[in-house]
């Protein structure tokens, strides 16, 4: 799997129930895009604020509204692994195409650990796994974790990292497993370009502008990176003001998906980030200048 791999966020009403019908839309819009796979609920899914039963309906709905014209990634994430491999079974059964999961950093874990973890969930089901670590507070796992783990797991595909400079991991993953490990961005695409000479897999960031950063990929891997930039400027700063909280981030998404038409709630559910005037002004700022590059494209025919 190569590309731009978007994470649908969790519709609501204005009431805070889960808009299933809108988030069928949104799988809509993904599968006009041509993207190879969505993933969900996920961080960006607000999947922590979601009950058991609510992150099977998102999952179920996804699944059923692509038909199997795009992927679905399961996230199963859960800080026990024995219930991260639960989920990741209940999702494999619904007919998921992938599985994934967060490596749990609540708390410091040695590296054995984590494998255990790891390996844990992802010998609980048949399925391509991504493995998800965002660890802010520390180290992340590298070459020598993913080269164990694809001897122990040999459905372990893809490693999602969210780190700055980390074009050396890339390539060292990519040698220790013999390219059997795909390495993906996951910090909203921010180091997608500096990290395309490096053999970097592709990226999983907001499904808002998963089309503009399907064309920057996809320029990027024709060796076209000036006239991918000149998409790709129209798209960081959004991407950079929206990641410094991930309540914030809830809010840009959520905004910018109507604005282009795709969403009528930007409800994000308590406990949120309450935005004053000026933040949402700014917010409608970066947004429109995402938008002045989607209507130059011409990406408008995708708002269905």
């Amino acid at each position: 799997m190569r590309g731009i791999v978007p994470v649908a966020p969790t519709p609501f009403t204005p009431d805070e129930a889960v808009d299933l019908a809108a988030l069928a839309g949104l799988v809509e819009f993904a599968v006009a895009t041509g993207v190879p796979a969505i993933c969900l609920p996920a961080y960006g899914s607000e999947f922590y604020k979601l009950s058991d039963a609510e992150r099977s309906s998102v999952v179920a709905t996804a699944i059923k509204q692509a038909g199997g014209r795009v992927k679905v990634m399961a996230q199963s994430n859960h800080p026990s692994s024995r219930l991260a491999a639960e989920l990741a079974r209940r999702y494999e059964g619904m007919g998921a195409d992938l599985i994934s999961f967060a490596i749990p950093r609540q708390f410091a874990l040695g590296d054995d650990d984590v494998l255990r973890y790891c390996e844990s969930v992802s010998s609980a089901v048949s399925l391509p796994v991504l493995i998800q670590d965002f660890n802010p507070g520390g180290a992340t796992v590298g070459a020598d974790f993913a080269a164990r783990l694809v001897q122990a797991s040999d459905n372990f595909r893809y490693l999602k990292l969210e780190e700055p400079m980390m074009g050396a991991k890339v390539r060292a993953i990519r040698e220790a497993t013999g390219d059997r490990v795909g390495v993906f961005e996951g910090w909203g695409g921010m180091y997608l370009l500096e990290l395309m000479a490096d053999g970097i897999s592709g990226a999983v960031p907001g499904l808002a502008m998963c089309d503009l950063f399907t064309r920057v990929f996809s320029l990027a891997t024709a060796g076209k990176i000036e006239t991918a930039f000149e998409t790709y400027r129209f798209m960081l700063p959004q991407i950079v003001y929206s990641l410094q909280n991930l309540e914030l981030y809830h809010h840009c998404e959520k905004r910018l998906l109507r604005a282009r038409g795709l969403l009528s709630s930007v409800t994000v559910r308590e406990p949120q980030l309450r935005l004053d005037r000026a933040t949402e002004a700014h917010i409608e700022a970066l947004n429109r200048e995402v938008l002045k590059e989607v209507g130059r494209l011409g990406l408008g025919a995708a708002r269905k």
